[in-house]
């Protein structure tokens, strides 16, 4: 795969780490050169030096040929408009990182579907460690071929989990409606914005993808139309 990064937070380095360990291709912007000569002589990958949330930087990495674009700094108004920009170029994926939770909703609303809050991800994982539950690694538990895949439930999407039409071995397990967590079985019914998750086997996230996350039509068909 082919990945670039918007920001270097701790976040972004031990990702790109892991990902560049791997054998996927990594590229990083950033907007400080003396960050990216640091960097360089830790990381095996390729830099751009720019504000990511421009047009002509985010071009430059070539947006149809990438696979994610992780828009991590640490504003969320930059990762936001990264976000859009970097919709209306083609990536195909884009990862939005905000730490403030009243721009989820405009994220939503906006149509970026992949929403990440690294700060309540952490606290969670704190309470409940001092709840004195048992904390597992999703590594442990999602093996071989099974993934995750979540989507923002559409006006479409508002009827009872058995009627989604999924494909074999895929399965509604849980959502979330206005922030709270919630089990999931063939008789719940969704509301429009329910955050879904379903647990399925790996060759079904083409499908997925395209039904809940369709690329954007390239702007030479969109002319022709």
């Amino acid at each position: 795969m082919r990945i670039v990064f918007i920001g270097t937070g701790k976040v972004s380095i031990e990702t790109a780490k892991e990902l560049i360990r791997k054998g996927h291709e990594v590229v990083i912007i950033e907007i400080d050169k003396d960050m990216i000569d640091e960097l360089s002589e830790e990381l095996d990958c390729s830099f751009l030096h720019g504000d990511g949330s421009l047009p002509n930087i985010l071009h430059e990495v070539n947006p149809g040929e990438t696979d994610f674009l992780f828009c991590l700094t640490n504003s969320d108004q930059v990762n936001l408009i990264a976000s859009l920009v970097g919709r209306s170029l083609g990536f195909v994926r884009i990862v939005t990182s905000i730490g403030d939770p009243q721009f989820e909703t405009i994220c939503h609303e906006l149509g970026l579907k992949d929403t990440i809050n690294p700060s309540r991800t952490i606290s969670r994982f704190l309470v409940d460690m001092a709840g004195g539950g048992e904390i597992i690694e999703l590594s442990t538990v999602i093996k071989d071929e099974a993934r995750f895949f979540t989507l923002i439930a559409t006006e479409k999407d508002a009827v009872a989990a058995k009627d989604l039409k999924l494909p074999a071995e895929a399965k509604v397990i849980c959502y979330y409606r206005d922030g709270k967590f919630s089990h999931a079985d063939e008789k719940t019914e969704f509301c429009f914005g329910d955050e879904i998750v379903i647990l399925t086997h790996s060759k079904n996230m083409p499908v997925l993808e395209e039904r809940w996350q369709p690329k954007p039509v390239p702007e030479e068909l969109q002319s022709k139309e």
